[in-house]
């Protein structure tokens, strides 16, 4: 049986595929598993230096034309909120997150479905199954985390916990220096919540609570309409040929 480990892990490319962003353009990725004891280790510095995980793979562009995939992180301790995010805040002042460990529900899954259906029903993952839901969220060697977001009840001021039917859920790994947002999704139906840039809110003011630095977005793919959003959330920094450099 293989061992990976931090000290020699094996690297992997993909074959030419269509990119899912750029139209005419080619993805390729290198990729290499996440698995054993040092899999957090593993895992910090690779997003450190511009990967992203799903299940138990870490995975970067490596197109062989194009550059325009950017790791983003936002800088947490010093994020200022615009004032259409105040607005966003405000208006999701009634919901309250619920941390819990990477454990998948049928509920979950269900708003997953719908989410799917009405925002992404031609996407890649068009076609996923409840199986394919739970090893999304439980096929992690790294300290991953679920949030569930519900409306506040007159007890979660001592709870920490919602009521009523989930709303939003994020799932997000947790490193030494932030949280990388993995994926996320909400319920269809409130679209004037804005949920996506509010869970990002959340994260930020998570991170900043727990003196942790940096939030990672992901890629910002310039040229991409899908991937604007990423770069509203100031200041924030992104990763080049030099290495992480301010963006405001």
């Amino acid at each position: 049986m293989t061992k990976h480990t931090t000290e020699s892990p094996q690297f992997f490319l993909t074959a030419p595929s269509p990119c899912p962003y750029l139209d005419g353009e080619n993805e390729r990725k290198v990729f290499t598993h996440l698995v054993g004891d040092k899999a957090p280790e593993l895992n910090d510095l690779l997003t450190q230096g511009g990967f992203r995980r799903s299940q138990n793979i870490a995975y970067r562009p490596a197109c062989e034309t194009c550059r325009a995939c950017v790791s983003v992180r936002v800088l947490a301790g010093e994020f200022s909120p615009s004032r259409n995010m105040q607005r966003i805040q405000q208006r999701n002042s009634d919901l309250i997150g619920t941390v819990d460990g990477a454990q998948p529900s049928t509920e979950q899954y269900s708003l997953f479905r719908r989410y799917l259906d009405a925002r992404h029903n031609d996407g890649g993952m068009s076609d996923m199954t409840m199986l394919d839901y739970a090893m999304m969220v439980e096929d992690t060697h790294v300290n991953t985390e679920v949030i569930e977001y519900r409306r506040r009840s007159a007890d979660s001021f001592f709870t920490g916990k919602g009521e009523g039917p989930l709303i939003a859920v994020a799932l997000c790994d947790r490193m030494a220096d932030g949280f990388s947002l993995v994926y996320s999704f909400f319920d269809p139906q409130e679209k004037s919540r804005s949920l996506g840039t509010f869970m990002i809110l959340d994260h930020v003011e998570r991170a900043r609570q727990a003196g942790l630095p940096h939030v990672y977005l992901g890629y910002w793919v310039n040229g991409s309409r899908k991937m604007e959003y990423k770069v509203r959330f100031l200041p924030q920094e992104h990763l080049g040929p030099k290495g992480w450099e301010r963006f405001e």
